[in-house]
């Protein structure tokens, strides 16, 4: 019986250590209303082992969120004490209120081969590629007009006039980074573009440098050594 528990748990320990696999960090950017929102809802629907990240946040607490589901809400001297310690993949001020993307819990998810998903914009983009360029997948929204873009925005019927012409004031400084990222998908269609990131997420996890576990598995083949 001994025995048998202890083959078991060779088999379990080798299985283990042959599908080892390090986790990445999928970011989406596009200007609003490009439709990375949904797309990152899509992904998230499809993979359990597919999580997004919370961010930090100094803005007050709406009706209806929750701390740790929506946001890790923080006073200002506290968020800017951990830009400080360089606690954040990537921070911003947007209207007065800070926003961060914490770098520990998103590593350590990576480090247990956790995917992380994260929606931020180009400048968010620039500052996480700086900072863990190794683990980093990113792909870019376009719309396919820039009169669809406009229609999709207004479709939502979130904003006022003044904030859908804002909001398409800011799309051509945004979309003038593309070049920036790995991948690039103009969403023509919502359904297409979630199968092309999911593809996309596909082909990333099966990289050589994330399947850890290979390196157990070649030598347990005997690949290299003299027949």
């Amino acid at each position: 019986c001994v025995n048998r528990f202890k083959m078991l748990s060779e088999v379990f320990t080798l299985d283990q250590r042959i599908t080892k696999r390090r986790g990445l960090l999928l970011v989406l950017s596009s200007p609003s209303g490009a439709g990375k929102t949904t797309i990152s809802r899509a992904l998230l629907e499809r993979h359990n082992d597919l999580v997004i990240s919370i961010s930090a946040t100094t803005r007050p607490k709406r009706p209806g969120e929750e701390e740790g589901v929506h946001y890790h809400f923080l006073k200002q001297a506290h968020f800017d004490e951990m830009v400080a310690a360089d606690q954040f993949l990537e921070h911003a001020t947007v209207f007065n209120n800070s926003y961060g993307t914490l770098r520990q819990p998103v590593m350590d998810a990576i480090d247990v081969g956790q995917d992380v998903v994260v929606d931020v914009d180009w400048q968010g983009a620039s500052q996480i590629r700086a900072r863990a360029v190794d683990d980093l997948v990113s792909i870019f929204i376009l719309p396919p007009s820039l009169k669809e873009l406009e229609v999709r925005l207004r479709k939502r019927a979130q904003d006022t006039e003044a904030v859908v012409q804002r909001r398409m004031a800011m799309a051509s400084l945004e979309m003038s980074h593309w070049s920036e990222y790995e991948y690039i998908i103009v969403n023509d269609s919502i359904q297409n573009s979630i199968e092309k990131v999911d593809s996309i997420l596909a082909a990333e996890r099966l990289k050589r440098r994330r399947q850890i576990g290979l390196t157990y598995l070649v030598r347990q083949l005997g690949a290299g050594k003299e027949s």
